[in-house]
């Protein structure tokens, strides 16, 4: 299994973080009340332990997973604490990713895991129900769809991470270690929408000599392919599917991107060397270790960083890769131009998700975190892509 595999395995299974990196998992999202600074305000919903997937349903209502597997509603109330109602739990591991249909079916994902043991399955609950239904065996689907862009020779590896719900009802899922997005009907039935191609990056200069297992790493500016690594996905209110990267080892900053998959396709290829052309289009480069993706009524794409070093940085436990980021993207007729928030202030962040005029993000990835809510205005300092 890859690095960048390995690393969004664990936060599937929810291991603590000493067993993947050095101690320093990092500190809430936001403190109690509200905080002026880059992006607008920022303050605590409620509190949540390993908190992943995110989902705002409408005005004061938002659903979150955890990392035991659990996942809740929480009830914002005027003048006092948030409520969380727990709703259930998927078996087999943690999950990454909650989304909620407008008929009200939730949809929760597993990551990757043991066979037999609910991991890397498409979940179904509804109000009323006792536990969640599997509707889809993802890592079944995988096996026989192979990544014909493979470079780790896995070619039927799967780790469902990311997920957002069409129009129809239809869950597309991204597959960090399929490097692919899928579409799930309502009935359980699987298709590949798109795949994303791996690219050419330079090994970075912030690298040590040796991993924590001491293997050596190649030395800087050396070029060498990294797969793209599929994390997320929202939806446009086109019916366009957006999918974010991490960006597989050696993880290089700015390299992750952000493709279009037009509303329709199916096996469409996301190629960064024609990044123009078919099904699949380039929208946004230059970022590093996407996690997640949201879009707001607008259509402005937020797309969340794990570390603004890069997750191998992380996972390495150089100084300062604790600190992920959020980019508000916006395209105009001369490209698209990229803003950061709320810079510095958010440390190991999971998911995001918009609502009306709000933001709200999960984190820290490990311990314990928070459900944060943002007010974001339009007014703070731009930057293009």
């Amino acid at each position: 299994m890859t690095r960048s595999h390995r690393l969004l395995a664990a936060t599937s299974a929810a291991v603590l973080a000493a067993t993947l990196l050095p101690a320093a998992s990092g500190t809430a999202t936001a403190d109690k009340g509200r905080h002026h600074g880059h992006g607008g305000h920022l303050r605590v919903v409620a509190d949540l332990e390993s908190p992943r997937g995110v989902d705002n349903l409408g005005p004061g209502r938002t659903l979150v997973s955890e990392g035991d597997g659990s996942f809740s509603l929480v009830v914002e109330r005027r003048h006092r604490d948030a409520r969380v109602i727990p709703l259930g739990t998927v078996p087999g591991a943690a999950s990454p990713a909650i989304a909620a249909s407008r008929r009200g079916t939730v949809y929760i994902l597993t990551g990757a895991g043991e066979p037999g043991t609910g991991a890397a399955t498409l979940y179904t609950w509804r109000r009323g129900d006792a536990e969640p239904t599997a509707l889809a065996d993802i890592a079944a689907y995988q096996a026989e769809d192979l990544d014909p862009y493979d470079l780790e020779e896995l070619p039927a590896d799967s780790n469902p991470y990311g997920i957002a719900v069409l129009g129809d009802g239809s869950a597309v899922i991204a597959d960090a270690a399929g490097n692919d997005v899928l579409k799930v009907t309502p009935e359980g039935d699987i298709t590949t929408l798109a795949r994303l191609m791996p690219r050419t990056v330079a090994v970075p200069d912030s690298l040590p000599d040796t991993d924590p297992e001491g293997n050596p790493l190649p030395p800087a500016g050396t070029q060498i392919p990294a797969e793209a690594v599929a994390t997320s996905v929202a939806v446009g209110r086109d019916g366009s599917v957006y999918v974010g990267e991490l960006r597989g080892f050696p993880a290089t900053p700015g390299t992750s991107q952000v493709w279009r998959i037009a509303p329709g396709a199916e096996g469409a290829d996301c190629d960064p060397a024609a990044p123009y052309a078919g099904d699949c289009t380039r929208v946004a480069d230059g970022l590093t270790s996407i996690v997640d993706l949201a879009i707001d009524r607008r259509g402005v794409i937020y797309a969340l960083s794990l570390s603004r070093l890069s997750w191998l940085a992380w996972e390495l436990g150089l100084e300062g890769s604790e600190i992920g980021s959020l980019h508000a993207l916006e395209r105009t007729r001369r490209g698209t131009t990229a803003r950061e928030l709320f810079r510095g202030r958010l440390v190991n962040p999971a998911g995001v998700d918009a609502g009306g005029r709000s933001l709200y993000l999960t984190g820290p990835i490990f311990g314990p975190g928070t459900l944060s809510k943002a007010t974001v205005g339009r007014h703070h300092h731009r930057g293009r892509r």
